[in-house]
């Protein structure tokens, strides 16, 4: 029963039959209706308050997606693993069109070519990670050879906590003492009046 319109729904039936049957791309979950819209129809809204139209092309959209559900649980394997019920679709058939071509390979560089040449290959993350670390025996812990922190002066606790006495009283009276004093050190004259 439906809340908004207090009426119960009939059940579909679960078998699609169209005068011209469907062709199926499953790789792309693809079901193609080669049967053509009848667009003839009056033009009173229905009971439901929703255009003949309208509702002929929700009746043919649902068919085309049960016609689709019916393929895939027919002819797809079907397999069960601890994550969940798995279903293997098949590899695509349809070429779908690209805007522009494919782009050529790049010639390779100098330095790619040399590499080739003398068998040179890319470090690995886990490579450059470690060149960039060292082991300290005293502390128990790895520290950066280069770069911020590499002295390990901060501690990693201390970089996350805001520090705690960030609003700090000014003595108004000494900071005007204080800047007096180093106007007079520059040779600076006093107050024009």
């Amino acid at each position: 029963m439906s809340l908004a319109t207090g009426k119960t729904r009939t059940k579909l039936d679960v078998a699609v039959e169209r005068p011209t049957p469907y062709t199926f791309d499953l790789g792309l979950l693809l079901a193609h209706d080669a049967n053509p819209i009848n667009t003839s129809t009056p033009a009173e809204t229905s009971s439901m308050g929703v255009d003949p139209l309208e509702a002929q092309l929700i009746a043919t959209a649902r068919d085309g997606a049960q016609g689709l559900i019916n393929q895939l649980l027919s002819t797809c394997p079907i397999s069960s693993t601890p994550q969940g019920v798995l279903l293997s679709l098949p590899t695509p058939t349809t070429a779908l069109p690209r805007e522009k071509p494919l782009p050529e390979p790049k010639a390779p560089t100098k330095w790619e070519q040399f590499a080739a040449k003398r068998g040179i290959k890319p470090k690995t993350r886990e490579q450059r990670r470690m060149k960039s670390q060292k082991y300290n025996e005293e502390t128990g812990q790895w520290e950066k050879t280069w770069g911020f922190n590499k002295d390990g002066r901060i501690d990693r606790k201390e970089k996350g906590i805001v520090q705690q006495d960030w609003l700090v009283e000014v003595d108004e009276k000494k900071e005007r003492e204080e800047k007096e004093a180093r106007r007079k050190a520059k040779g600076g004259k006093g107050k024009k009046k």
